[in-house]
């Protein structure tokens, strides 16, 4: 105790006698009073929107908890030299915000699997299962038959609405799969991954479902060797043997898709020459895979040869809103995940700008009047933001207060993963490393392979029409069902039946000239009963 208070005491010594980030008008408390009035008015103006939502646009950071959230912020700002804490992110520009209960049926932290599954298909399930209820099993193939539960995809593609995935992992992954499959096993990408139970079961890898499940009209993502036979080379990597094909069935899935569109302007792409001649408003289909697992890290992208997360969600918007019943779209950041575990926050954090930059662009090209936009996580991960650091200090450096072991630690650590290390029974020395390097393995308590996630409530932010849904605290499987109350698709179809009514026609003496009649004659009883009185 003693070692932190004179650590602390020299700490605060050196924020007043060093350079700090704070902007000289912050010393002015008028600066943040007026500051404070602004927002206050401009909550006070919000009006509620409860328009029938032609359009849904769910973006999903993947594994992006409120600490990856709040430290993407500081890293967006730093990106554009401001120190960062004040920055705001477009997520942040969401009026409604709520948080949602992440746990699954069977374990306290969850996976991509089941929380897919609730703010998807409106039902809590099991850790890694995709689109069926808590009566499945793990695996077992014969549990998940008549325990299928369909997704708000689903709803809106029967609604008439086009529909889309966009992610940066492969398009079979656990979020964008969940859309469209129903597996015992988030794990049966191709037929190759499936036990011969499972086949012998009949159940169906989640690569076939993609394209047989449900006619969606953009796929946009990874996932090229879980739809070709086993040893089809890859187009971009054909000395690379663990990109060629996987499947065992002999199908080629692409060719398959290609020929269900005869009739319809169908595109395949895997590249962004490719990608960008691909004409929206000529187009009724499109399937970008870019990669044959997951896309490349946003930092490690190549943007000559693969579009960026802002460039895909712009191409899916601009083909789905043709429709004139409107759309649902998924964006799923997936990487942001990937990173956690892998223990590197420079990528995380990298990944979830740019998952912002996304959720912009998604707002920019489309009205919020009519179109209701969520941006959330599935899960969180075990990240700490901790140390004093100073005001506009890298989020990615070194607290500026060390251990009690004389030793520097990062203002980002993990709770358990990769990053675990200790020599002689000491922890390393970082004042030497640069922990700002994309490659950097922030150290952590407990020794793992992978991080884990991490089980608090996530947030959901919204707007658009019926936003204000999503305010409180709530399960994450109602996430679902208030999408599907806002636009009217699904089995809850009460916010538009008010609408569906035929209008008040006044020559019938139907609606408000029915009513109006009935008070007229109601104060005529009432006034005789006056004159019998009188």
């Amino acid at each position: 105790m003693e070692w932190t208070r004179v650590a602390l005491a020299a700490l605060f010594l050196l924020g007043i006698l060093g350079s700090s980030g704070a902007k000289v008008e912050e010393e002015n408390p008028e600066f943040w009073r007026s500051k404070a009035r602004q927002t206050l008015q401009s909550v006070l103006d919000r009006k509620l929107n409860t328009n029938v939502a032609k359009n849904i646009m769910l973006f999903l950071g993947d594994g992006m908890g409120l600490t990856t959230y709040t430290a993407a912020r500081i890293l967006k700002g730093q990106l554009q030299n401001q120190p960062g804490e004040e920055t705001v992110m477009a997520m942040d520009t969401f009026p409604h915000v709520g948080l949602a209960k992440t746990y699954s049926v069977d374990f306290q932290i969850p996976d991509s699997a089941a929380t897919a599954t609730a703010y998807l298909c409106g039902v809590k399930t099991n850790l890694n299962t995709i689109g069926v209820s808590a009566a499945a099993r793990n695996g077992v193939c014969r549990t998940q038959k008549g325990n299928e539960v369909t997704s708000i995809m689903k709803w809106a593609k029967d609604a008439g609405k086009s529909v889309g995935i966009v992610t940066t992992t492969r398009v079979q992954h656990a979020t964008p799969a969940t859309t469209y499959a129903h597996s015992a096993s988030r794990k049966w990408y191709s037929d190759a991954d499936m036990p011969a139970a499972a086949k012998e079961d009949n159940c169906t890898d989640i690569a076939s479902q993609l394209i047989r499940n449900i006619d969606i009209d953009v796929i946009i993502g990874g996932g090229r060797k879980y739809m070709t036979p086993r040893y089809t080379k890859d187009p971009e990597y054909p000395w690379d043997l663990s990109s060629w094909g996987k499947r065992r069935d002999g199908r080629n899935l692409i060719q398959e898709w290609q020929s269900m569109k005869t009739g319809k302007v169908a595109h395949y792409v895997w590249n962004k020459t490719d990608f960008d001649a691909v004409d929206p408003e000529a187009t009724d289909y499109l399937m970008a895979l870019f990669e044959p697992g997951d896309l490349r890290y946003e930092v490690d992208r190549d943007p000559s040869k693969d579009p960026s997360i802002v460039e895909t969600t712009e191409k899916a918007i601009r083909i789905l809103q043709k429709n004139p019943k409107g759309f649902f779209l998924l964006v799923e950041g997936g990487r942001i995940d990937q990173a956690h575990h892998a223990g590197r926050a420079y990528m995380a954090l990298h990944e979830a700008v740019a998952f912002d930059d996304a959720v912009a662009k998604g707002l920019e090209l489309t009205r919020e009047e009519e179109t209701l936009t969520i941006a959330t996580a599935d899960h969180s991960h075990p990240i700490t933001f901790n140390g004093f650091p100073f005001r506009g200090q890298s989020i990615l450096s070194k607290s500026p207060l060390w251990g009690t072991d004389f030793l520097p630690y990062t203002t980002l650590m993990y709770g358990n993963g990769p990053g675990h290390k200790i020599i002689d029974g000491k922890r390393p020395d970082i004042r030497n490393v640069t922990t700002k390097d994309k490659d950097y393995v922030q150290l952590s308590a407990a020794p793992a392979k992978s991080t884990t996630h991490s089980g608090e409530d996530v947030a959901v932010l919204a707007r658009g029409p019926m936003a204000h849904l999503f305010s409180g605290v709530h399960e994450q499987n109602y996430i679902a069902h208030a999408m599907g109350y806002a636009a009217c698709v699904g089995s809850d179809l009460r916010h538009c039946q008010g609408e569906a009514r035929p209008p008040v026609d006044p020559i019938n003496r139907s609606g408000a000239v029915q009513v109006s009649a009935a008070l007229f004659s109601s104060l005529i009883s009432l006034l005789l009963a006056l004159t019998v009185l009188m």
